[in-house]
């Protein structure tokens, strides 16, 4: 690892001040100064030589009381940057009224990570494609222009969904997945003030700029995330496929969350993960369901709705079938939930 400053603030505005960035820093993710809290995706990643920040700005001391609540009212729910995954895995308002969330963060990692990673910190994670974490391989998300090694190489862990010709890296959060089912809302501080940025819109797809992954100024600070309340937040959960049962990223999985009239799905809010190269929000699944009653048959179609895009590679066609079985599974799961 390469030797790097070090600042702890003690306020957000402090904080603000000293990530400030040169003029050619345009894309956070390259920027000289670095947030970090629990550290858990960034510090294994200067290790490798992958990140390569001459300073870390360390939140975990800011003072701001609402960088560690989690509030749950009628209006929905709203989660501090600095809360960790395990106290909002456990939090029971959020188990009972938003299980999707309290499954994706249960499922995610293993409980030691859990306890230091934070939810901002969490959302914003790299992704594990090995070539990208190997600096030896071609990557565009790493070296801009270099080309993309996964395209040729073992690609099974990559993305079918949302890919370009630079870039097939999975995105491989869990949380996410939850958050654009949603419909959160992110909170977000920086030199120019405070504003808010839907959580579909965080994020953004390779295209020709891989490197460039969310939407984000290089000094601005996540403070919180929001989910209104809704009809279907109750019914909702959050189901992985992966190759073993614990500390594995997902092959496949899919967050849902349903308003029914009996039968008929008023509402489905429909989200996969494993599959695809950013959080990916699956409107057409959604529409196909609308006004349907949900059962097996159903539930298939709105599964090939939500792969009818989809662009696979050599070894990771097997993507297709299983996101498609693990949507129905995961619809049907929902639809028999006691709520």
């Amino acid at each position: 690892m390469r030797s790097f400053a070090y600042q702890a603030p003690h306020d957000i505005e402090t904080a603000i001040a000293a990530a400030a960035f040169k003029p050619d820093e345009k894309v956070p993710t390259r920027a000289g100064t670095q947030y970090i809290a629990g550290g858990t995706n960034l510090i294994d990643y200067m290790k490798l030589g992958v990140a390569r920040p001459e300073r870390l700005i360390d939140v975990n001391q800011l003072a701001e009381p609402e960088l560690r609540l989690i509030e749950v009212d009628a209006g929905g729910l709203r989660l501090g940057a600095l809360v960790r995954m395990a106290d909002a895995e456990e939090h029971h308002d959020i188990k009972r009224d938003y299980p999707v969330i309290a499954e994706s963060l249960r499922l995610a990692a293993s409980g030691q990570i859990r306890n230091m990673a934070s939810l901002a910190g969490n959302v914003l994670q790299r992704t594990r494609c090995e070539y990208f974490r190997e600096t030896s391989w071609a990557c565009n998300k790493r070296e801009p222009g270099s080309g993309c090694a996964a395209m040729g190489g073992v690609n099974r862990q990559h993305a079918v969904l949302g890919v370009s010709d630079a870039c097939i890296a999975t995105y491989h959060g869990d949380f996410a997945q939850a958050l654009i089912a949603l419909d959160a809302i992110v909170e977000a501080q920086g030199g120019n003030g405070r504003r808010k940025i839907a959580f579909a819109d965080l994020h953004r797809r390779p295209g020709d700029t891989p490197h460039v992954e969310t939407n984000l100024a290089p000094d601005e600070l996540i403070v919180a995330i929001s989910v209104p309340a809704g009809p279907w937040t109750r019914r909702s959960r959050y189901l992985k496929v992966r190759d073993r049962e614990s500390y594995a990223f997902a092959l496949a999985s899919a967050a849902v969350a349903l308003d029914l009239d009996g039968e008929k799905v008023r509402h489905a809010r429909i989200a996969l993960g494993g599959v695809a190269t950013v959080p990916w929000r699956a409107r057409e699944a959604e529409q196909a369901l609308e006004g349907e009653a949900l059962d097996e048959a159903s539930a298939a179609r709105a599964a090939d709705a939500a792969f009818a895009a989809a662009q696979p590679h050599d070894h990771n066609a097997f993507k297709i079938p299983l996101g498609k079985q693990t949507l129905v599974r995961a619809l049907l799961e929902t639809r028999d939930m006691k709520v």
